[in-house]
């Protein structure tokens, strides 16, 4: 049992509130936790217990939403930082389900984010891809749909055209190991390299041969 002797908005956060109990701070919860509750008011054990649910799901959903603003996350990125946080695992699970709800954690979602940031950014093979997203606790039948129309040759040209000025001057040999060392680290095939390695370098003799000739 717990008599309210006190409810103060927190300084530095002006949705939160103070709560104490007995002439002693209690614990912070929620403004909203905080309606209904008044000064005098007597809480039970099952009360104090029910407020202190309220603020660790408080907490932990800001917490996960000060993640989700910097960029999209994974239900399992998302649990596993909240368990890193220590809350309980069922704080945790009415977490994710809220965020669900309000459609700002969806693993299909976060899966086609990930894959368009890659492929504009930072193209990857297919193979590197899975990885990463099997590391983010993505389901493999969810990667097999988001990478089944992936043009992995497309990927791995427009990759090593980023290089391409840098080795342009390198007889071929050295230019073909190059190119090859560079795509075998983003996981791409040898077949792919091979073809996408020989592309590019009759595209180059070809640009200067029409240049001399000119």
């Amino acid at each position: 049992m717990g008599l309210i002797t006190a409810l103060t908005t927190q300084k530095k956060n002006q949705q939160r509130v103070n709560l104490f109990l007995d002439g002693e701070f209690a614990f912070g919860i929620p403004v909203d936790a905080a309606i209904g509750l008044k000064i005098g008011q007597e809480l039970s054990e099952q009360e104090i217990s029910r407020l202190q649910e309220l603020d660790q799901f408080a907490k932990a959903k800001d917490q996960a939403l000060r993640l989700i603003v910097r960029r999209p996350h994974s239900i399992f990125e998302i649990e596993r930082r909240l368990r890193s946080k220590k809350y309980s695992d069922e704080t945790i699970t009415q977490v994710i389900a809220r965020l669900q709800e309000l459609d700002l954690l969806n693993d299909e979602a976060f899966a086609q984010y990930w894959v368009e940031q890659r492929e504009t950014f930072k193209p990857r093979s297919q193979i590197m891809l899975r990885q990463e997203l099997q590391q983010k606790g993505i389901d493999r039948q969810l990667i097999d749909t988001i990478l089944g129309d992936l043009d992995e040759e497309d990927a791995a040209r427009r990759l090593a055209k980023q290089k391409v000025y840098r080795w342009s001057h390198l007889p071929y040999d050295e230019f073909r190991a190059k190119i090859s060392r560079f795509l075998q680290q983003r996981g791409f095939r040898y077949d792919t390299i091979k073809k996408i390695t020989n592309e590019i370098w009759h595209s180059m003799t070809e640009t200067v041969s029409n240049s001399d000739n000119d």
